[in-house]
């Protein structure tokens, strides 16, 4: 896209630039082509159509313009107007990013126009004073200049909203990547321990197989629809709402049937009362405790669980401990579950932490603000 253009002018490019040239010859011919001579009307009809090269050689239009004008005013009687040709090439090269070019070659011209004058007697420009010439060149430049500063600024604006663009993409990215991790990897953690207590049972105890098996089906039929839920973020420019409803903290009970089922022992612990939060805090806490269920049947070899949730004022409070093999001390955060877990709550301006607990076992807990997030009644 070119930002340079004026989307209020009709005429752009090279049409642009043919109308500039007859222009300025029109010009020409309308303030003094009357007086030209044939070397006059010659030098003046080449500094009107090099112009239309003025885009693509900017430093040659305007030094041919220049040796033009120290041609025809040496030579010609006629005042004739041939210098606008000049102002035009002077705004051009300062448009063009080449600013101190302009300056010097703005210096050059007066200096010359000053000499040519004193050398030869001829008051050329006689209508015009010095200082106005001046002028014209000055502003010529000084235009030149801002319309470049105007497109340099265009352009970092446009590159900017590129690379937010680049930028939300990949943040819509790694979201979708995290919602897949964490469901797919919750509901098949669950379904690779009902099946392995299935195939247990099948062998000894044939009688509890059927519970393992329906456990099975349940928890199948759990992660095709969040599955659902997840990739129809993808299309949700498609509708104008969702359409499938986004997990969050009042299905919690449903997580911990679902880690039951597995023979793990689960505690929920609710303090406070439950309310309604932003969708991206109820989110958040949901996926925080189900990446901790999925984390203790997949590596703790843990009994029992206990899930603590606190409703305050201000935040709310979730606490996961475990009694497996979580060591002790502080845990560096590493692996695809924590991290995300901390990216979600430390996102959203919470805090989290992942630790051995002294007594053997595992914590998780992650504090979310419930005060800036929370849903207009």
């Amino acid at each position: 896209m070119d930002v340079s253009a004026h989307r209020h002018w009709p005429v752009r490019g090279r049409a642009a630039d043919v109308l500039l040239s007859i222009g300025a010859l029109a010009t020409v011919a309308g303030l003094g082509g009357g007086e030209l001579d044939p070397l006059g009307w010659t030098l003046a009809a080449a500094a009107s159509v090099v112009l239309y090269f003025r885009r693509g050689h900017p430093m040659p239009v305007a030094l041919f313009t220049l040796a033009v004008c120290a041609v025809y005013y040496p030579l010609s009687e006629a005042d004739g107007p041939v210098w606008p040709a000049l102002v035009i090439a002077l705004y051009t090269v300062a448009a063009e990013a080449q600013l101190i070019a302009a300056v010097v070659l703005t210096a050059v011209a007066l200096l010359a126009f000053a000499f040519s004058g004193y050398k030869t007697g001829t008051p050329h420009l006689a209508d015009a004073a010095a200082f106005l010439l001046g002028g014209w060149f000055a502003a010529a430049v000084a235009m030149g200049a801002v319309v470049h500063n105007r497109r340099a600024y265009l352009r970092e604006a446009e590159e900017r909203k590129e690379e937010e663009l680049l930028l939300r993409a990949a943040e819509e990215r790694l979201r979708i990547a995290r919602e897949l991790h964490d469901t797919l990897g919750h509901h098949i953690s669950l379904i690779h321990v009902q099946a392995s207590a299935a195939l247990h049972r099948l062998q000894k105890q044939s009688d509890r197989a059927p519970g393992a098996l329906t456990a099975i089906k349940e928890t199948s039929k759990d992660a095709l629809r969040e599955l659902r839920t997840t990739l129809g973020v993808l299309r949700q420019g498609e509708t104008k709402e969702p359409t499938t409803e986004v997990p969050g903290l009042a299905r919690l009970g449903e997580l911990v049937d679902g880690a039951r089922s597995t023979g793990l022992d689960v505690a929920l612990e609710i303090e406070g009362a439950p309310r309604p939060v932003a969708a991206d805090v109820d989110l958040a806490g949901f996926r925080i405790v189900q990446e901790s269920l999925t984390n203790v049947t997949r590596h703790a070899s843990a009994t029992r669980v206990v899930v603590r949730i606190r409703y305050g004022d201000d935040e709310i409070d979730l606490r996961i401990d475990d009694n497996g093999h979580g060591g002790s001390g502080d845990a560096t955060i590493t692996g695809t579950g924590l991290r995300g877990m901390a990216e979600r709550a430390r996102g959203l301006g919470g805090e989290f932490t992942a630790a051995g607990r002294p007594g053997g076992g595992f914590g998780v807990n992650a504090r979310l603000p419930v005060e800036k997030w929370r849903r207009s009644a």
